[in-house]
C-alpha cells in the first residue's frame, strides 16, 4: 500500500533531500515508495536435526530460535555471521521440495579464507571460479580467483546435506587489505 503525500506538505515541512530519496514526484502528489528488506529465507530440509548441525557446526551460522509447538510444527532460525537475513528450517514451514533451494548468495570479503574454513569444517565446497572475460562478462567462467579481486567476480558453491545450493561470492576484498 502506497502512502500519498501532497507535494506542498513536503516542501512546507522542509524535509532534507536525503529523506526524500524514497519519494517519487507524480504531478501534484508525491508517492512514498515502500522499502523491502529480505529477512528470512526458508530452506526445505528432510531432517531438521541434521540440517541444524550442518548449518551451525559446519557452516558457522548462529542459532537464533528453535521453537516447536507440536510434532507437526518446528521452526529453527539461523543467521550467517554478519548477515541481517536469516534462514528457517523446520517442519510444517513450506511445501517446497526438499533440496530445491538454488543459488542463495553468501557474500564474503575473502573467498579463499571462507572456502578454506568451510573445507576445514567438512563442507564440500567447489573450486573457486571467476567471471570471464573480465569487464565484458558473457556468462563464462575461468578457474581461480579474479586476478584483480574485483567485487562480485569470484565464486564457489556448496550444498547442504539435502542438496540446497549456496554460492559464496567475494566482495570488498580490496577494502580490507
Amino acid at each position: 500500500m502506497y502512502q500519498l503525500i501532497e507535494s506542498e506538505s513536503i516542501r512546507e515541512a522542509g524535509l532534507k533531500q536525503n529523506a526524500m530519496s524514497s519519494l517519487q514526484d507524480r504531478g501534484n502528489v508525491t508517492v512514498r515508495t515502500p522499502t523491502f528488506s529480505v529477512e528470512v529465507i526458508t530452506v526445505p530440509v528432510s531432517d531438521v536435526e541434521r540440517a541444524l548441525r550442518f548449518y551451525v557446526d559446519q557452516v558457522g551460522f548462529t542459532l537464533d530460535v528453535d521453537y516447536s509447538l507440536n510434532d507437526a510444527f518446528r521452526v529453527v532460525q539461523l543467521t550467517p555471521p554478519g548477515s541481517s537475513c536469516s534462514i528457517h528450517i523446520g517442519n510444517g514451514l513450506t511445501d517446497a521440495p526438499v533440496g530445491s533451494l538454488r543459488n542463495v548468495y553468501l557474500v564474503v570479503t575473502d573467498l579463499e579464507a571462507a572456502r578454506s574454513r568451510l573445507l576445514e569444517r567438512g563442507v564440500d565446497v567447489g573450486e573457486i571460479r571467476h567471471k570471464t572475460p573480465i569487464g565484458a562478462w558473457d556468462g563464462g567462467f575461468a578457474p581461480g580467483l579474479d586476478p584483480a579481486r574485483g567485487d562480485y567476480a569470484s565464486f564457489a558453491n556448496f550444498s547442504d546435506p539435502d542438496g540446497n545450493n549456496w554460492v559464496l561470492q567475494e566482495r570488498g576484498y580490496r577494502s580490507v587489505m
